[in-house]
This record gives C-alpha cells, sequence and structure tokens, in this order.
C-alpha cells in the first residue's frame, strides 16, 4: 500500500477531512481537519507510515481551515 492510500485510509478511520498528495519533490502532503485527539493520532500513525515506506522526516504545521468532505487523494 502506497503512503497516501495509507494516510486515506487512516484519516478515515478516525473521522477525519482532507486530502493526500504528492508533491513534486517527491514529499506527500496530508491535509487534514477533524478534532485534535484524532489529528494527533493520524501524526503518529503517519509517522509509522505503511510497512515499506520510507519515511525520513514528518511536519507538522497549522493551516488555515479549507472545507471538505470526506478524505481523498488529490
Amino acid at each position: 500500500m502506497g503512503y497516501r492510500y495509507f494516510a486515506e485510509r487512516a484519516a478515515g478511520e478516525l473521522g477525519l477531512r482532507g486530502y493526500a498528495r504528492n508533491l513534486a519533490n517527491g514529499d506527500v502532503e496530508v491535509y487534514a481537519i477533524g478534532q485534535p485527539k484524532n489529528l494527533s493520532e493520524l501524526a503518529g500513525r503517519l509517522r509509522l507510515g505503511p510497512r515499506l515506506a520510507d519515511i525520513r522526516q514528518v511536519d507538522i504545521q497549522e493551516a488555515s481551515v479549507i472545507e471538505y468532505f470526506g478524505f481523498h487523494i488529490e
């Protein structure tokens, strides 16, 4: 399972909204909206990632809220 799909599944399980997308530099950006405890849980899962992922760093930043319905891959 790829990282974006992993993020989509984890966010869905936690009831979060937003997206996961690849960036031009090869990074994956995840934008999530939801309850703080669920966002924290998502961050922990993203640090672990799927079994074959090569995760070097997870940066967390606050961002302006953009309304999304569900969580999807862009």
